[in-house]
C-alpha cells in the first residue's frame, strides 16, 4: 500500500511563516525555506508498505527500503496533531516529518509492522554472557 501525501504540515508551516516574517525576518525566511522544502519534498516522497518491507521512493525511483524484521520500534509523535514519524532499526534511528496521510501511516504500521512482533532489543552482548574464567594468582 502507497500512503496518499498530506500537505498539512507544510502548509502550516508557511501559514506561520508570515507573521514570523512580519516579526523576525530572520526567523521567517528559514521556516519559510523550510515550508517551502517540505511541500517539494511531500510532492515527490511515497512510502509503499510491502508484505516484508517499507520501500521509500522518490518519484518512481526506490531510494531505500526497511526490512520490518530489522525494526525494534515506531512511534507518531503527537498523534492528535501528528507531526514526526519515528522508527528504530537495529543498527539505525529514522526521523521523517508527517508528509503522508498520518491515519494511513497507523493504519499500515498497525498491519506491517505490530508492535507485539518487534524483536526486544537486548541490553547485554553475546559476550557479556559468557562466563571468563577467573584469572591465575600472580606468582610470587
Amino acid at each position: 500500500m502507497t500512503l496518499q501525501p498530506d500537505y498539512r504540515l507544510s502548509a502550516a508551516l508557511l501559514v506561520l511563516s508570515v507573521p514570523l516574517l512580519f516579526w523576525q525576518m530572520g526567523v521567517g525566511i528559514p521556516v519559510a525555506l523550510f515550508a517551502l522544502f517540505l511541500v517539494i519534498q511531500t510532492a515527490l516522497i511515497r512510502l509503499t508498505f510491502t508484505e516484508t518491507t517499507l520501500e521509500v521512493y522518490q518519484g518512481s525511483t526506490l531510494i531505500r527500503s526497511f526490512p520490518y524484521a530489522d525494526w525494534l520500534n515506531w512511534e507518531i509523535y503527537l498523534p492528535d496533531l501528528p507531526v514526526l514519524f519515528y522508527f528504530r532499526e537495529v543498527k539505525s534511528i529514522h526521523f521523517l516529518p508527517m508528509l503522508f496521510h498520518p491515519g494511513e501511516l497507523r493504519h499500515c504500521l498497525e498491519q506491517y509492522v505490530h508492535k507485539g512482533s518487534l524483536p526486544t532489543q537486548s541490553t547485554t552482548s553475546p559476550s557479556d554472557s559468557e562466563s571468563v574464567p577467573p584469572s591465575p594468582a600472580p606468582h610470587s
